[in-house]
């Protein structure tokens, strides 16, 4: 294929950050194709090459900035090659991307991806660089239905669902309000039909996505809750799981803590972060809830469930945080003992109100105390994946082992990854395992079959004669 048509079809994606951004990039990749245009694994092959970024830490940034000037040099290499970045970080920087890294043709925010044909359009007419970074009050790209396959052929068997965008909680630490726009939940009627459509093409489970799922249905004409939709969803035929992310801990409520162990597709695993395990520096970050607050709903979902895995985000080194302050975050962190954590140094973000904080903790005393939660952590998350040795669990089968391709991984209800010996055959489907060995990120089981080779037929979950 000569290099014009290369320019002009195909282009090349990469994703930085959360599974919001990964289902953002999955729509593009949808918007792309419908518009004449062909996703290629390879940059190499691309003409046009979409960075979709994030801007939560300082850190990430910083990786994106080297990401992009590494796609420079092949730029540099090939004519007619058009670099476009969106997403977060995009909206952020708006017009100073281009002083950042003015070898990027076009910026596209947060509400633009619909716009990227277009654009394209637009630099290749020379009218370049190009920016969008407007809010608006509808958001085109949120309901589009991202197709279940793998680009391959290959049917997906789980997919992301976003059932709202934005925040309206302003946490003094935190850009998502800025650059996602305000709380917009979804129709009702729009998710399930989308839902639907996934499970038609062969989805068995679905995650929701949302900066505060806890508060879907504000603002919507149709009186709803987050609770009730996961009722409507429970009910479609063909679903096996149901998993949302994330959540938010003033606004989990009694209803939906019920919806655990009571729906019986909802995968009794929660996200919950709490960030802080002292009163103060949770006011300090206007988080909105109190230590005991948080202790009381993990009582509650225990109590529901008491199989169900928690996991949550914390924050070291916010301004101000003392040594008492940390050491009240370890003693939450031994009290909940969650089976993961996603722990990060406080990072400074231009616009929030934290940047005007003082009692600033030095860099080198924030590495100290993340060391040590991530060691404590560690034993946790260990001991909580050591108690499932020698117990059957059912597991969603992804395919190929990215340590082993000869072997077979899968996710537990419980969102914990099992490696196993299987034929191909059995991605996509559920089988029971019972759980031979743990390890800090991963379990290994044995097929509880007696015809682990033979061919199986329709039943939801695969189980034989031990």
């Amino acid at each position: 294929m000569g290099r014009e048509n290369l320019a002009n079809r195909r282009y090349f994606i990469h994703t930085f950050g959360c599974q919001m951004n990964v289902h953002d990039s999955e729509q593009l990749a949808r918007i792309m194709t419908d518009a004449g245009y062909e996703q290629t694994p390879d940059v190499r092959q691309a003409g046009i090459i979409l960075v979709n970024t994030c801007s939560i830490r300082s850190k990430v940034a910083q990786k994106i900035i080297s990401q992009l000037g590494r796609y420079r040099r092949w730029k540099d290499r090939e004519t007619g090659v058009i670099i476009g970045v969106g997403g977060c970080l995009a909206q952020h920087w708006g017009r100073d991307m281009f002083t950042k890294a003015p070898y990027v043709d076009m910026v596209f925010g947060t509400h633009a991806f619909h716009e990227v044909p277009q654009l394209v359009d637009m630099v290749r007419a020379g009218h370049g660089p190009v920016l969008d970074t407007e809010l608006r009050e509808e958001i085109p790209s949120l309901g589009i239905c991202t197709a279940g396959n793998n680009g391959n052929g290959n049917t997906k068997h789980h997919a992301l669902v976003t059932i709202m965008q934005g925040c309206d909680n302003f946490c003094t630490y935190c850009v998502v309000p800025y650059l996602r726009g305000r709380e917009r939940s979804r129709p009702s009627a729009a998710i399930i039909g989308e839902i639907e459509a996934l499970v038609d093409q062969g989805v068995r489970e679905i995650t929701l996505l949302g900066q505060n799922v806890n508060s879907y249905g504000r603002g919507l004409p149709e009186e709803t809750n987050f609770p009730q939709l996961l009722a409507w969803i429970n009910d479609i035929s063909g679903l096996e799981r149901i998993r949302f992310t994330t959540s938010h801990p003033k606004d989990l409520t009694g209803g939906l803590i019920s919806c655990f162990g009571r729906l019986k597709k909802l995968c009794e695993h929660i996200h919950l972060p709490f960030q802080a395990g002292s009163d103060r520096v949770l006011t300090r970050m206007n988080r909105g809830y109190t230590r005991e607050d948080y202790l009381k709903r993990i009582t509650a979902l225990r109590q529901h469930c008491p199989d169900i895995a928690i996991s949550a985000d914390v924050m070291v080194g916010f301004p101000g945080e003392t040594a008492d302050d940390f050491d009240a975050t370890l003693a939450l962190m031994e009290e909940v003992r969650f089976d993961n954590l996603f722990s990060f140094m406080y990072s400074e973000r231009e616009g929030t109100v934290a940047v005007s904080f003082g009692e600033k903790v030095p860099e080198k005393e924030r590495n100290r105390r993340l060391r040590i939660l991530q060691e404590l952590q560690d034993r946790h998350t260990w001991e909580r994946n050591r108690a499932l040795v020698g117990k059957d669990v059912d597991v969603l089968v992804d395919g190929a082992s990215k340590n082993d391709p000869q072997e077979l991984t899968g996710r537990t209800r419980t969102n914990k990854i099992v490696n196993f010996s299987g034929p191909p055959t059995l991605r996509g489907k559920t089988v029971n395992l019972n759980i031979t060995g743990a390890y800090l990120h991963s379990m290994r089981g044995d097929l509880n079959s007696a015809e682990v080779l033979g061919v199986f037929k329709s039943p939801e979950v695969i189980r034989g004669d031990k």
